[in-house]
This record gives structure tokens, C-alpha cells and sequence, in this order.
């Protein structure tokens, strides 16, 4: 797919200089002359022309982890840094539980024109290589913050390399972050696409369906099993065309083209709520938000990222 790189997260090029990662006295230089982008129980710092980056002396790194080295923009050296142990002040706005969390906190430190946003609320107004930096302190951060032990002998480990590994000890074992691989398939039938939701989506979304990849399966087998169980429809040909980091925690949607062999719908009620088939006129009023019943995958993500570029016989 010609277009699969622009998908948000994905495809600005960053330099992640890993050969530098184990180099301690390298790492200490560029934190010192370089930028530092504060995550805050999972959301970024954020600004109105962007993320949201501070100086490695800042009083907002107080309650800081050990900084993950991203990479370079352009020659700037970038880091990341948890500061989830940070207690708003009391009369903050509280974090919002739900589908997305809308709320948005304020460090006292900072000009007011900064704030922790949700990721997934905030990723349009970024540019491409401020999306890739999010995704990755994310992901990365959100690791060191839930594998924090040993997993071969409990023992609690530490990072190392800059952030892009944990050493036990202990008993030495070695630890990486972890990528979860997810498919999200177009699933068609001559002109129309299968849309399903989940019971926890607001009122009316829809999106694509999706799953995750199992030990010993190769992407199509997943999309054909994904298919079968949440909807018992049977898929033929089945094809790559774009992947998205998805940091929410940690997945690769691997998005694919699926062409039914069925069209019956049975679905599975632990994954779906309801799901349909949507002609492409139909769909041209979903995407345009102006359907009676049915909302749009979110922008930004990769269902709509397929469906928009179906419509537009752009999938080649």
C-alpha cells in the first residue's frame, strides 16, 4: 500500500540511535543539552503547538524515573520520563474514567498553556514525528511501569540501556518492552464493508473489527480466526496493507483486506455487540459524520485510516 506509512504513529523516520543506548557517558551528554518529554500516568505532556517538552533540570522531573533516550529530532537528543508518583493539587481535575478520558491536569511549575493529555484526544494535532515520540515514551514507559520484577525469579530489576531493557540482579535474566500484535481487517463483500462495535463504545460508534495474534499464527490465519469467532463469517483472500503503533498500552495494529466468502452474521456477545454490513454510499455518510445511526472509526486510528482509503479505491 503506497500510503501505508501515513498512518498516525507511524512513518516519521526517527532516528533512534540504539547504537548509543549502552554508551552511559553518551547518555548523560545529550540529557544534559537535550529535551525531555514528561508522561504522566500515561498521557504526555502537551502544549498548544504540541508535546509538551522540558529541560532535564526541571522542577517537573522532581518525582521523575530513570529517562528513556528516544532519539534524535533532527540533531535534538529526546528523552522520556514517568512522573506518575506527581499529586495534582487538591481541586484538580479528576481523571475521567470511560471510553477516553477527557480531563486534562496542570503541573504548577508550568505555564498554564501546558497540561497531561490523553494520547488518543490530542494525536491530531501532532505532526508526524511528535506522534512516533509519543507513541514510543508510552509504550516504553508504560513497560517499566508494569514490569517492574523479574520474571523468571521475582526479584525486583532495573533499567539499563537507556531505558530499552531491564537487567535482574538477581539471577542476571535480561528483559525487553514488549509489542503485542493485533489484526484490524477491512473486511469486504462486493460493495460493502463489515463494521462492528464493542458494548463499552459510545452510543453509535463503529469501527473495523480487530484481534490479537496468537503464539504459532501467522497474521492471515489471525484474521480469518478473528472473523469466524466474533462474527461466523468465512474469509478468502486475505492481504497486508498498513500497520499502526498503538500505545494504548502497547500493540502493532497490523491492518489487513479481507474478502468474505459469507455474509451471515452470527455474533459471538462477549466480543461484539452488533455488527452489519455497510454499502459504500453508506459509508460515504458515516465517514462524513452525517449518518443517522452510525458513527466513524475515530480519526486518527487505523480503522478509519482503511475505511477512508477504501472509499477512495486507494488500497493498492
Amino acid at each position: 500500500m503506497q500510503l501505508a506509512e501515513t498512518v498516525t504513529f507511524g512513518g516519521s523516520g526517527l532516528n533512534r540511535a540504539a547504537e548509543l543506548r549502552g554508551d552511559a557517558a553518551a547518555q548523560a551528554g545529550m540529557l544534559a543539552r537535550g529535551r525531555v518529554l514528561p508522561v504522566w500516568r500515561g498521557k504526555p505532556l502537551m502544549q498548544s503547538g504540541g508535546l509538551g517538552w522540558v529541560g532535564s533540570d526541571s522542577v517537573v522531573l522532581y518525582h521523575a524515573g530513570a529517562p528513556v533516550f528516544l532519539g534524535f529530532d533532527a540533531d535534538q537528543p529526546c528523552f522520556a520520563a514517568d512522573i506518575s508518583d506527581w499529586l495534582p493539587e487538591a481541586g484538580a481535575e479528576a481523571v475521567q474514567a470511560g471510553f477516553m478520558d477527557q480531563s486534562e491536569q496542570r503541573h504548577p511549575g508550568l505555564p498554564d498553556s501546558y497540561a497531561f493529555a490523553e494520547l488518543r484526544a490530542a494525536m491530531l494535532r501532532l505532526t508526524p514525528r511528535e506522534a512516533e515520540l509519543a507513541a514510543t515514551a508510552k509504550a516504553v514507559l508504560q513497560w517499566h511501569r508494569s514490569h517492574g520484577f523479574c520474571a523468571v525469579c521475582g526479584a525486583a530489576s532495573a533499567p539499563v540501556m537507556a531505558g530499552w531493557q531491564r537487567s535482574c540482579p538477581a539471577c542476571g535474566a535480561q528483559h525487553f518492552p514488549r509489542t503485542d500484535p493485533v489484526v484490524i481487517m477491512l473486511v469486504t463483500h462486493g460493495n460493502r464493508a463489515l463494521l462492528g462495535r464493542s458494548p463499552v463504545w459510545p452510543e453509535g460508534m463503529y469501527s473495523c473489527l480487530a484481534g490479537f495474534v496468537e503464539p504459532g499464527e501467522t497474521v492471515e490465519a489471525a484474521v480469518r480466526r478473528e472473523v469466524w469467532e466474533e462474527a461466523g463469517i468465512r474469509l478468502g483472500a486475505v492481504r497486508y496493507l498498513s500497520s499502526q503503533p498503538w500505545p494504548f498500552p502497547a500493540s502493532l495494529m497490523l491492518g489487513c483486506a479481507a474478502e468474505a466468502l459469507t455474509e451471515a452474521i452470527t455474533l459471538d456477545p462477549a466480543e461484539l455487540e452488533h455488527a452489519l454490513w455497510v454499502t459504500r454510499e453508506d459509508m460515504v455518510s458515516v465517514m462524513a459524520g452525517t449518518h443517522p445511526l452510525i458513527k466513524p472509526a475515530r480519526k486518527g486510528a487505523i480503522a478509519h485510516f482503511l475505511i477512508q482509503n477504501w472509499l477512495a479505491d486507494r488500497l493498492d
